[in-house]
């Protein structure tokens, strides 16, 4: 018997040493991964003379970022000759593509800048294009949506169907309307139509003024539909077709930059802002040290935060394709 118990505790003990080792060697591993990204990684801060052109990237969603503004503003007193803004942006919130495009009008002011559509520059992606004074795209990309919107899940029915009523005392009728848990009142979407409609209005008399267009062609291009780069051109939403090298150019014969100045990268966010690879990798890791658990506790960590990125709150100047809900 006694034997039996010495057995037990050297496995523990065994257990625990194991244990130990397996959450040091996913630690070194994490290290090691932060310490290569880290040398990998320019640094926000790396346009360090003159003699360089500034290429910063607008991604993805686009919602309101305080920490993006500053780093436009810290570019504003940067040494840096020009400015080039690559987009490929569906829109976000109409907020946070406001906040956006007057960075970017405060950076214009200090420094030559012109803009790439990489892929996609619609609706609040849009908004942000127009604050540069020239306007690239290519022949394929999309450009426009020109429109907002608010959006809002609606479940009377289900509730109704499950047998379950949410009940409510406010101060007054339009109070935390919608709230989704009751048919929309036609005094609570008229009050959302006045909304978008307010929005809409500004989001035109930006691309009027910005654009120069007259009446009939802000009419043409502002029913909410994409047009490719081949088409903007002709309808002046952008000014010319090309890539990188075609912005390059355009500084040098308009803005009188230096031909041979080269282009580096200005991060917009800290360093680790988006810890997808780090996430990723170090699930991987503790995975392959027999800590699933913790792997798997990692991994939904990460889809949570995909979720909450798809969560846009508020007034949206948002392209969605058809089938993208």
């Amino acid at each position: 018997m006694s034997l039996d118990s010495d057995v037990i505790v050297d496995r523990r003990r065994i257990r625990r040493k194991l244990t130990f080792w397996r959450v040091a060697a996913a630690l070194i591993a994490i290290a090691a991964i932060i310490a290569v990204a880290t040398i990998v990684t320019p640094d926000k801060g790396g346009l360090t003379s003159a003699g360089s052109i500034a290429r910063i990237s607008i991604e993805g969603l686009i919602r309101s970022d305080r920490e993006r503004v500053e780093a436009l503003e810290r570019l504003e007193k940067s040494p840096a000759a020009a400015v080039i803004v690559h987009i490929n942006s569906p829109g976000g919130t109409t907020a946070g593509s406001e906040q956006l495009y007057d960075a970017l009008t405060r950076l214009k002011a200090k420094k030559p800048m012109v803009v790439v559509v990489e892929g996609l520059a619609a609706s609040g992606g849009y908004i942000t294009a127009i604050a540069g004074d020239h306007i690239i795209a290519q022949q394929s990309s999309l450009v426009g949506s020109i429109g907002v919107l608010f959006q809002f899940p609606n479940f009377a029915e289900l509730l109704k169907t499950v047998g379950v009523k949410v009940e409510e005392v406010k101060s007054s009728p339009l109070k935390a309307a919608p709230n989704g848990f009751e048919p929309t009142s036609p005094e609570a979407r008229e009050a959302l139509n006045s909304l978008v409609k307010d929005s809409y209005a500004w989001f035109r008399g930006l691309v009027k003024e910005r654009r120069s267009m007259d009446d009939a062609l802000l009419e043409k291009v502002s029913d909410g539909r994409v047009f490719t780069g081949r088409q903007a051109v002709e309808l002046k939403l952008i000014d010319q077709l090309g890539d990188e090298k075609t912005a390059v150019a355009w500084l040098v014969v308009q803005k009188g930059v230096k031909a041979d100045l080269p282009v580096r990268d200005y991060k917009l966010t800290p360093r680790f802002g988006d810890l997808t690879f780090l996430r990723t990798a170090a699930a991987f890791t503790f995975d392959a040290l027999g800590l699933s658990a913790i792997a798997r506790q990692i991994e939904q960590t990460g889809m949570a935060q995909a979720a909450d990125r798809l969560g846009l709150e508020g007034m949206l100047a948002l392209w969605q394709p058809a089938g993208a809900n």
